[in-house]
């Protein structure tokens, strides 16, 4: 038996030389894609100098990541997933070099930009779900967490050193040259997801249309561990997200300026990537229900106590520990939703989870900002807080099957290989404690 500690774990780059390469191809495309998030604002923003434009960039993105994340799941369960993620890091590639030529040649649109945003945002919803989809197929179930601890660290690392290349390219060599550098990303990308098996479907997949949707909308609402892996996130972000306060805080309370509110941003996302680096224990969950619950609880008491601090030492501490229960409770609810899910619903399920991630903090900044504006930034803080705690501890009662829920290793599971490509999952799981 492998032995767990609390550094993350990379048994599953060791062991699957098919992950190591989907590891390689995220790698490479999220730092190129994060590049060019850091650049389009830019950009923009010396086109127009105003702040509202900078702000369209990100609702050109939400609008398409909602619709093709529910669609582009039914599309990963209807066909190759392998192929799909060629064809879609190809587009991706297409669409960098529209961003390369209009910066060479000084178009100077915002239209161009706004929709080579969009068009990047819908790809990326389309090809999320079918990459997440893939990893049960490449990994033993008992490595699950690793794997997926595995990729939120690439997550991280690309939020954090993505916008760091993208301004240092911008400052230095132009817009170009950062839209050049996720071209030439995606291109490792597709070398490296090229050498993946080809993974068909089993009985060839289902087509991709709006009764598949609804088929595995219908799936996710009969079965209470699934759906409480989303309700848990939707809370989480909804009610207790503080980005949006972090201005009004930096200023009103800690008498800084922007970059006191940087700082402030910092912080959560350092304490995301701890957050994976100190992940290897989670792989020895087995009461993941229990974890879950008490994780996103956690999240809530910090963010909580965050908007009663008034040292800016103390602050960022909270934030740090609220951004590593963050990684924690994202790591565990996708390994049980990619378990409990038959291969063939994988990716619609994977889907649902796009939009979850994708609405649900901006749908709590909003929240925020809106209940900053009646009590203040501080007390809003709380109140997101306290508010996170008492749901989950509602929805705890509500279905307490789920604190019974066990992410239960078949025997030997440790020393079984991967299921063969082309054939389907078997029976995994202990789904039947929820009910």
């Amino acid at each position: 038996m492998k032995s767990l500690g609390l550094l993350i774990d990379v048994t599953p780059l060791r062991r699957y030389p098919a992950f190591r390469r989907l590891f390689g191809g995220q790698c490479m495309t999220l730092l190129g894609s994060q590049v060019t998030q850091a650049a389009v604002p830019w950009q923009v923003y010396e086109i127009t100098h105003s702040s509202v434009s900078v702000g369209a960039v990100g609702l050109a993105a939400l609008l398409p990541m909602v619709v093709f994340g529910l669609y582009g799941g039914a599309v990963a369960d209807a066909v190759d997933r392998r192929r799909l993620v060629l064809l879609v890091a190809c587009g991706s590639a297409l669409v960098s070099a529209v961003l390369v030529v209009q910066a060479l040649a000084g178009w100077n649109s915002l239209w161009v930009l706004y929709g080579c945003v969009a068009v990047q945002a819908g790809l990326f919803a389309v090809d999320l779900p079918a990459r997440r989809a893939l990893v049960p197929r490449l990994v033993d179930p008992g490595d699950l967490p690793a794997a997926n601890s595995l990729l939120f660290l690439v997550f991280s690392l690309g939020v954090i050193g993505g916008p760091l290349i993208g301004s240092a390219m911008v400052a230095v060599s132009g817009y170009g040259a950062a839209y050049l550098v996720d071209i030439v990303a995606f291109g490792v990308a597709i070398t490296l997801l090229r050498g993946l098996p080809s993974i068909p479907l089993p009985d060839g997949g289902r087509r991709a249309d709006l009764g598949s949707v609804v088929e595995g909308l219908r799936f996710i609402s009969k079965r209470p561990v699934l759906w409480m892996c989303y309700s848990l996130d939707v809370v989480a972000t909804v009610f207790a997200m503080p980005t949006a306060l972090f201005p009004a805080l930096a200023v009103e309370r800690f008498h800084g300026s922007t970059e006191t509110a940087a700082y402030l941003t910092a912080a959560l996302a350092a304490g995301t990537f701890l957050g994976t680096v100190f992940s290897g224990w989670l792989g020895a969950v087995r009461r993941v229900g229990l974890a879950s619950i008490a994780i996103v609880i956690a999240w809530g008491v910090a963010l909580g106590a965050f908007g009663l601090a008034r040292e800016l030492w103390l602050a960022l501490l909270l934030l740090g520990a609220a951004g590593a229960a963050d990684t924690f409770s994202a790591v565990l609810r996708t390994s049980v939703i990619q378990r409990e899910t038959p291969d063939e619903l994988r990716g619609r399920t994977s889907g649902v989870l796009t939009i979850v991630g994708a609405g649900g903090p901006r749908l709590g900044d909003g929240r925020a900002g809106f209940v900053a504006g009646a009590i203040g930034p501080g007390a809003a803080a709380v109140v997101g807080g306290v508010t996170c705690v008492a749901a989950v501890v509602a929805l705890a009662a509500a279905v307490p099957s789920f604190l019974r829920y066990r992410l239960t290793p078949q025997p030997d599971e440790k020393d079984v290989p991967p299921q063969a490509p082309g054939k389907p999952d078997p029976p995994r799981g202990t789904e039947a404690e929820t009910h």
